[in-house]
């Protein structure tokens, strides 16, 4: 049986994915040549765990990994509840049409329809689960790294490499906690399929935008980057990057 979208229908989800997989390819290549919040962090990493060496008591340092780690805990447990809500949902579609079709422009269609939508955010939030539950036990395994951190007195070459291996972990970590935090975007985006396929794609461009910005533009960055942020300056030219 043929799924029941219209050529606009198809348009939108082509929309949406191409938007979403493309922008993540962008803003991992364009961070190669232009700050970012998260290179900018990737470098803090490095100089925290070069100074946890340093540090004979790393208790402090294992306090910020784990409060890092609440975050990724916390959007794991919510993500578990609004799954739980989604496939509520797949038993009434009935119930959510009639509430969604009293809003202005919305599209009318079949029950498969409404299933459709609610099976595509389903998806969205079990890929930023996976997410966030892999950003939560990168986390534990940069704890054991720090603890297990050699020396001060430890040769160079050891105390490097160790330092390269928790910033590479902590990175890890951020990103993938990163990348489930972008579903949720998205997530949001998706939620205008339920109005119309063209509030879907405004939303989803509208997305990518705020993200765009506040990972290469935004106050925060220039705050970071050490520039001012009422300044016209680009967040480069402060941070001699």
């Amino acid at each position: 049986m043929p799924l029941p979208l219209s050529p606009l229908d198809w348009i939108a989800v082509a929309w949406f994915f191409v938007w979403w997989v493309g922008y993540v390819a962008f803003a991992d290549h364009h961070r190669k040549r232009h700050p970012s919040l998260l290179s900018l962090m990737t470098t803090l990493r490095s100089q925290w765990m070069r100074g946890s060496v340093q540090r004979e008591v790393r208790i402090g340092d294992v306090n910020i990994i784990a409060n890092l780690s609440n975050g990724s805990t916390f959007f794991a447990s919510t993500t578990l509840l609004i799954l739980g809500g989604l496939l509520a949902l797949l038993g009434t579609t009935d119930k959510l049409a009639t509430v969604v079709l009293e809003l202005p422009f919305t599209k009318r269609g079949p029950d498969r329809f409404w299933d459709l939508k609610i099976l595509l955010l389903t998806g969205i939030f079990i890929f930023s689960f996976f997410k966030f539950t892999w950003s939560l036990r990168l986390f534990h395994f940069c704890s054991v790294m720090v603890g297990a951190a050699p020396e001060m007195d430890a040769p160079e070459a050891e105390r490097e490499s160790f330092v390269r291996r928790a910033t590479a972990t902590a990175t890890l970590a951020a990103e993938s906690f990163n990348n489930g935090l972008r579903a949720y975007y998205f997530a949001l985006a998706a939620l205008m399929w339920f109005l119309n396929p063209w509030a879907w794609m405004i939303a989803t461009s509208w997305v990518v935008l705020i993200l765009y910005h506040r990972e290469f533009h935004s106050e925060a960055l220039k705050a970071i980057a050490g520039a001012s942020p009422q300044s016209g300056d680009a967040p480069g030219q402060e941070s001699g990057a």
